[in-house]
C-alpha cells in the first residue's frame, strides 16, 4: 500500500486508536474530574503521539520524520506512564490499564518498524 497522506500510515490508525481509549477513559470517569492536570497531561501525550506521526509526515527528509517519530514513541511511553499513575490513584482499574498499556505497546512497536523502514529508503534523504 502506497502511503499519500499521513492517514494512511498505520501508526496514526493505531495511535488515534490509543487516543480514543484515552479519552473515553477520562470522559467516563469523572475520578479524573478531580485532578484536571492530571487528565490533560494524559491526554495531550495521546495527542501527541498522533500529532507527531502527522507532523513528521510533511517532514522534507527520511531523518527528519524520524524525529518526530521518535517524540510520537516517546509520547506512547508518556501515555504508558500516566497510566501507572492513573492505576495507583485508582482512576483506573487493571482491565482499562492493560487495554491502553497493549495499545501504547502496538503504536511502539509501529514506529520502530515505521523508523526502520524510513532508515533504509531511499525515498527521501
Amino acid at each position: 500500500m502506497k502511503i499519500e497522506k499521513f492517514e494512511d500510515i498505520q501508526a496514526w490508525q493505531e495511535a488515534r486508536i490509543l487516543t480514543n481509549l484515552i479519552y473515553a477513559t477520562v470522559r467516563d470517569n469523572n475520578k479524573f474530574d478531580a485532578d484536571l492536570r492530571f487528565k490533560g497531561q494524559a491526554t495531550a501525550a495521546g495527542v501527541s503521539a498522533m500529532s507527531n506521526i502527522a507532523e513528521g509526515f510533511d517532514s522534507h527528509s527520511n531523518i527528519e520524520f524520524i524525529k518526530f517519530l521518535i517524540y510520537s514513541r516517546r509520547s506512547c511511553s508518556e501515555v504508558q506512564s500516566h497510566l501507572y499513575v492513573a492505576l495507583d490513584q485508582k482512576y483506573i482499574n487493571e482491565k482499562k490499564f492493560n487495554q491502553i498499556y497493549k495499545q501504547a505497546v502496538k503504536v511502539k512497536e509501529l514506529i520502530g518498524g515505521f523508523i526502520r523502514y524510513l532508515r533504509n529508503s531511499k525515498r527521501r534523504t
